[in-house]
């Protein structure tokens, strides 16, 4: 179990079979850098094409298609002051006539926020508006990461699917553990797109955007198959279905929680049913981008001893 220290020259816009930047091995850890939604590094330098540009990818020695990857959020941090977001709600989340009295949104002029660690808050410094120098607590996230996917895809970070990628639930913060499905040799594991705080379903296209210090611990799980992305934190086991329309993604996240209480909970349809039916609770992840992301969420005090 090996602590690797990786500073990253290249970024991609797409999650697919790129060169490995770094071989890692089950049970190691990586201590890395990711920059902006729009390429900006950690000194607000642009460094990579704009559209969640990744860090990686990593290949983990071992992993199979079949297999499932665990990646533990050890930290996640931004690592610079400043941090943006767009300005205006989109359109496709209010109702349509309503759109038309919505202000223009040029493509350029962001909102700019300071984000303090130590006060642990992120602060509207541009525009000026009757919010004042609105004030709210950090709560950091990662927006975009997967694996690589099947048959030689790559897949472009704005969207989501099996593998992961632009799935922007604000749920995948530190100290979580996300499984994801190893589709190609090595599995390949992108992680980008940091967020200092974002609202649920990222609705103005955008959390506050800013470049993080990641770090984040690998585990293989050999011979277990998942279909969708599995997370889960000390309370909770979640289930992530990325897809559109809205209700597939939610029943894509369904399906894979009734799989998981199955597999490891040994709770068959019906007993599954009862306790989701009574206990189950839905996030909303991202409805900007083409893919949009439900969360299936269940409390592990409910569950039965995992088997």
């Amino acid at each position: 179990m090996a602590i690797h220290h990786f500073d990253p020259t290249v970024y991609y816009t797409a999650i697919g079979t790129y060169p490995p930047v770094l071989h890692i091995a089950d049970g190691d850890t990586v201590e890395t850098t990711t920059v902006d939604a729009r390429g900006r590094n950690r000194e607000g330098v642009t460094v990579a094409e704009r559209g969640n540009p990744q860090t990686g990818p990593f290949f983990i020695t071992g992993a199979e298609p079949g297999d499932t990857l665990a990646v533990h959020f050890d930290r996640l941090r931004p690592n610079r002051r400043t941090g943006w977001s767009r300005q205006v709600i989109a359109p496709n989340v209010i109702e349509p006539e309503l759109v038309r009295n919505l202000p223009p949104d040029p493509d350029e002029d962001l909102a700019e926020w300071d984000v303090d660690l130590e006060t642990w808050t992120a602060t509207l410094i541009r525009p000026e508006t009757s919010l004042g120098r609105l004030c709210l607590p950090l709560d950091p996230m990662l927006g975009c990461f997967g694996v690589a996917p099947p048959r030689g895809q790559a897949i472009s970070t704005a969207t989501a699917s099996t593998h992961g990628g632009n799935m922007d639930y604000r749920g995948f913060r530190e100290g979580v553990t996300v499984y994801l499905p190893v589709a190609v040799p090595g599995a390949l594991l992108f992680v980008g797109d940091g967020h200092a705080l974002q609202g649920d379903g990222e609705i103005i296209g955008t959390g506050i955007e800013i470049s993080f210090d990641v770090r984040f611990t690998v585990h293989l799980l050999k011979g277990k198959t998942i279909h969708w992305p599995r997370a889960e934190n000390d309370v909770e086991l979640m289930t992530v279905g990325n897809a559109r329309p809205l209700d597939q993604a939610l029943q894509h996240a369904t399906s894979e929680m009734m799989r998981w209480l199955a597999e490891d909970f040994a709770l068959d349809a019906r007993e599954a049913s009862l306790l989701l039916g009574q206990c189950v609770r839905y996030d909303i992840g991202n409805v900007f981008d083409p893919a949009y992301t439900v969360v299936c969420k269940i409390a592990k005090e409910l569950l039965p001893r995992r088997i």
